[in-house]
């Protein structure tokens, strides 16, 4: 006997849902619950401006949308948050892109998996005090050039710096400064001769007239400057392990994040300051605004990886570090966009 019209036409209707679901079903998957609603995540001076979007999306409460309880573990600099994440101590860690590099060059796979800054968001600049007739950087040689820990972002746009004007990293010395009192300390009292380091140190520097910025990673013209290119700076990585076992977890991370770079497209200066914690603006309001003024375009817009932006932190590196051999290096194992890109489509950023 044929079944009814009306009973055809369910099952009819039924099948194309059915096919519907089977398209969109990795999608669903990835919006699912987190394999880990306890994340604990690594940052080494969670205040600076590299971290903005980690601390805008904390603070408006997107991990937490997420079915996330995130821990942030502040430590005193980037290379102590590296230490945690690659000792497992931490699930993640917000660090600099390059990272991942150094520890593929030294057989440790680690991936980013959203971007938070599309620029170092570091300047470099020469002390008013002990060079007060810089002319080139060839007067850099034999003098101290401080960064606030070796082979992290400040030390890689001074070698950068350094090699534009035919110095090697050799023909200077480096000082590590630490925190961001001890940097403002070291300038001004001329324990060092030039700086290369974060906001709001140089924005604070450059208004009291203490610094010459020669040059400036903050902007997205000033990194292609100095780097050829546009050098990622700021992501969310973790070990492959971690990603491949936990892709809903780091969905949920991405999807925080993406949905904080997206506020910050439109936030204005009263937004900004209202939303982060009052310690972060040391006091001056002014100079926390004029800082993110400074360093606002190096933010991302939606948490994408350039393929060419990343061969741009490659070849930065392998130009003054000889343990970085770029031919040894899969660019294609240090990041992934699939999450950034759910994120972006789902938040339209």
């Amino acid at each position: 006997m044929k079944a009814p019209v009306s009973m055809l036409r369910r099952r009819m209707a039924a099948g194309a849902v059915f096919s519907l679901a089977s398209l969109v079903l990795p999608g669903l998957r990835a919006q699912g619950k987190p394999e880990q609603t306890k994340i604990t995540l690594a940052v080494g001076g969670k205040a600076a401006f590299h971290y903005l979007p980690l601390t805008i999306s904390e603070q408006l409460g997107y991990f937490k949308a997420e079915g996330l309880e995130l821990e942030v573990l502040d430590f005193a600099g980037g290379g102590r948050a590296l230490q945690a994440v690659v000792g497992g101590a931490v699930d993640v860690c917000s660090g600099a892109f390059e990272h991942t590099i150094r520890l593929q060059a030294k057989n440790q796979m680690f991936r980013a998996f959203v971007l938070q800054g599309r620029a170092p968001q570091i300047a470099f600049g020469v002390s008013t005090r002990t060079l007060q007739d810089y002319k080139s950087i060839a007067e850099l040689k034999g003098k101290r050039i401080g960064v606030s820990e070796l082979s992290f972002s400040g030390h890689v746009l001074a070698n950068m710096v350094l090699l534009r004007g035919g110095l090697q990293a050799a023909d200077v010395s480096f000082v590590e400064l630490g925190s961001l009192a001890s940097a403002l300390t070291a300038l001004r009292t001329g324990q060092v001769d030039a700086i290369s380091y974060s906001d709001p140190v140089m924005t604070m520097l450059e208004q009291k007239g203490d610094v010459k910025i020669i040059s400036d990673a903050r902007t997205l013209k000033g990194t292609t400057e100095v780097f050829g290119g546009v050098m990622p700076a700021a992501c969310l990585y973790a070990s492959e392990d971690f990603v491949q076992k936990n892709p809903r977890t780091c969905q949920a991370l991405a999807n925080a994040i993406v949905r904080g770079l997206k506020w910050l497209q439109t936030a204005g200066p009263g937004d900004i300051i209202k939303t982060v914690p009052e310690s972060y603006l040391l006091g001056d309001r002014a100079l926390f605004l004029a800082s993110f003024t400074k360093v606002r375009e190096a933010i991302s817009l939606d948490g994408m990886m350039a393929e060419d932006s990343a061969r741009t932190a490659l070849k930065a590196l392998a130009s003054f570090d000889p343990s970085i051999r770029m031919d040894r290096i899969d660019l294609s194992k240090t990041y992934t966009n699939e999450f950034a890109r759910r994120a972006k489509e789902h938040f339209k950023a």
